[in-house]
């Protein structure tokens, strides 16, 4: 990170709620135009089960390393002034925050779209887990962008066997990689 960098990366403990006015607070700034933020919080209901709570668990050191490096890309990708990156570990309750993300910049495009980058690359890479648990049980989950990039990582041939064509996010638009999937073709060479 440059000195002129104004990030704020943190995985904070059990029992501790993310304060939202923390992290705005962080970010604003009298050059910044805008403010996106992003807050995933802890729904009732799942695929029509009832869901209790929410358990994350971390590999602390490596999670904190990508986040600050995703920070990184959405810095060289956008025109940024601040960002800030929590995440919670532990139980976290319906209606309660787990991740939050704020992000500001000049112009409202930059930061929402950093914003969009930040939350995907988070549950695409960074290593948390989820737990949901229901009312009748509990499962461990994986994330959809994690499933996606796992695919992406076999697009020449590798482990998954499949044609993957994907087209990278430009600076301005939309920053989730669109993942083709072509099943119908098989590249293997055996």
């Amino acid at each position: 990170m440059n000195s002129e960098e104004k990030n704020l990366v943190e995985i904070i403990d059990e029992n501790k709620q993310i304060d939202l006015a923390k992290y705005i607070n962080y970010v604003s700034a009298p050059q910044a135009g805008a403010i996106a933020t992003f807050s995933g919080t802890t729904r009732d209901t799942f695929e029509g089960k009832t869901v209790v709570e929410l358990r994350y668990e971390a590999y602390v050191p490596m999670a904190v390393r990508k986040l600050k490096s995703i920070c990184s890309s959405a810095r060289a990708s956008w025109d940024l002034h601040s960002i800030a990156v929590v995440h919670r570990l532990g139980t976290v309750p319906v209606g309660e925050a787990s991740v939050f993300i704020a992000v500001s910049a000049t112009h409202r495009a930059d930061a929402l779209d950093a914003c969009k980058f930040l939350i995907d690359e988070l549950k695409a890479s960074v290593p948390i887990w989820k737990k949901e648990v229901y009312s009748n049980g509990e499962v461990w989950k994986e994330n959809t962008e994690f499933l996606e990039r796992r695919l992406e990582l076999g697009k020449d041939g590798g482990c998954c066997r499949r044609k993957i064509e994907t087209e990278a996010h430009d600076k301005k638009g939309c920053c989730k990689p669109k993942v083709k999937v072509d099943d119908a073709e098989d590249v293997s060479t055996s």
